[in-house]
């Protein structure tokens, strides 16, 4: 018997790989996505991406979605707490496991894995430590298409936000950045690809550029010590969904 699961979903090109991957693989049920979402802005957290185009990619991958709320200045205990009654709610349909597109970062595969474990789910990772080039290449060539809709201009420049994920994006990498944004350097929106029962059809708008610095109370947010010392700043790319 296949097992039980739902799909952390991003909107991102790793989500939908994993979800590919899964799909192949045959040996989990993906029932449903979760997703978390931003409520002062209504969107995707860190991708940025409207709710109503979150909406629509639930609905070309033919899954029921749960959106877990959280306002911009979550902290860590306020963090855990909603995630748990979220986490419960997938409980009590009897879930039992959990999978994530994440590929190399150690400390958030061991927090999500240690979480999960207390409450009785285990978390699977179809993507782990596979090579980024390769699966950017994989991604393209199965078909998939992706936008990038975030740009972390600390570590790529901002031409790149609004460019199609394809080989001439990759082509024009740096070469110190990942093929994956694996370090945070881009986020995409897919819009296709043979999980999709239909493209998702959209309009790019205006390239919005914000800063972000972590609250001052530092020992209750979602911060790093090391992080608390930066400013970040990301543009987006705002899609319109037609």
């Amino acid at each position: 018997m296949m097992k039980k699961a739902y799909l952390n979903w991003s909107s991102g090109k790793d989500a939908a790989l994993a979800l590919y991957k899964v799909k192949q693989d045959g040996e989990y049920s993906v029932q449903k996505l979760v997703t978390t979402v931003n409520t002062e802005f209504n969107r995707i957290s860190m991708h940025g991406v409207r709710l109503e185009l979150l909406q629509k990619q639930a609905a070309c991958l033919d899954l029921p979605l749960q959106q877990i709320e959280l306002n911009g200045e979550v902290s860590m205990e306020n963090y855990n707490e909603i995630m748990t009654i979220e986490t419960n709610k997938l409980l009590d349909e009897r879930f039992t496991h959990s999978i994530f597109g994440d590929i190399f970062l150690e400390d958030l595969k061991r927090y999500r894995e240690n979480q999960l474990e207390e409450i009785g789910v285990q978390a699977v990772f179809p993507i782990w430590k596979q090579d980024t080039k390769e699966l950017l290449e994989e991604f393209i060539t199965t078909g998939f298409k992706a936008i990038i809709v975030c740009v972390n201009t600390d570590k790529l420049d901002k031409s790149f936000c609004g460019r199609i994920l394809d080989q001439s994006f990759l082509k024009d990498l740096p070469k110190d950045v990942d093929p994956c944004g694996e370090n945070g350097e881009f986020h995409t929106f897919v819009f296709d690809g043979p999980i999709f029962n239909e493209p998702i059809k959209f309009k790019k708008g205006e390239m919005v550029e914000r800063s972000y610095k972590p609250a001052e109370e530092s020992d209750n947010n979602c911060f790093s010590k090391d992080q608390k010392s930066w400013d970040t700043s990301f543009v987006y790319c705002d899609l319109l969904l037609k």
